[in-house]
């Protein structure tokens, strides 16, 4: 290996070995204070790094929230279009107009007598499906009812029986009254 520079000039007597020795000193001075403020840029770096994975971290959490809840929402929508599919009752058939509102609109489907009579007593609702609307159980309903409530629309109200003290008791007013 070769002699070094510093060693080269004290042979040659152009640098006296006190010089020397104080160059070495400023030297180590001026690398020690560069692993210094090495480490603290490495420091920060490091800080930063990890702050920006935590803020990933976070937005990722967020992320996968929405989109379970999504998820969620659609598997909630299929459920009730597959309640409705499954018990749906066919109103092809039906001559009898039965009307109802939907909100502030009235609407009319067209329903066999037999319907038109379940109707009335609160056996079968009417649910939104698909663009339309359609018939189903009173117990299917409760259950679509259960998962969101907008989509069923009419569910009659089962009246109680009448007082004994009422005085038209015997005149009782049909709710499938046509008009």
């Amino acid at each position: 290996m070769g002699i070094s520079l510093q060693d080269q000039l004290l042979k040659a007597g152009l640098v006296d070995k006190k010089k020397a020795n104080q160059v070495r000193k400023e030297k180590k001075q001026q690398t020690k204070n560069a692993q210094k403020g090495h480490g603290k840029v490495t420091d920060e770096t490091k800080q930063s790094a990890k702050a920006a994975q935590k803020a990933q971290a976070e937005r990722d959490r967020q992320l996968n929230l929405q989109r379970k809840a999504e998820a969620d929402k659609r598997a909630l929508q299929a459920q009730i279009r597959q309640l409705i599919e499954m018990n749906q009752i066919s109103t092809d058939e039906g001559e009898v107009a039965y009307s109802f509102t939907d909100g502030s609109k009235i609407k009319k489907i067209y329903v066999t007598e037999k319907i038109q009579s379940q109707l009335s007593k609160g056996q079968v609702a009417i649910a939104r499906f698909s663009g339309g609307y359609a018939l189903v159980p009173n117990g299917v309903a409760d259950k679509i009812k259960q998962r969101d409530e907008h989509i069923i629309i009419v569910i009659a109200e089962v009246t109680a029986t009448p007082d004994e003290d009422d005085p038209y008791a015997d005149f009782q007013v049909p709710d499938d009254l046509m008009w």
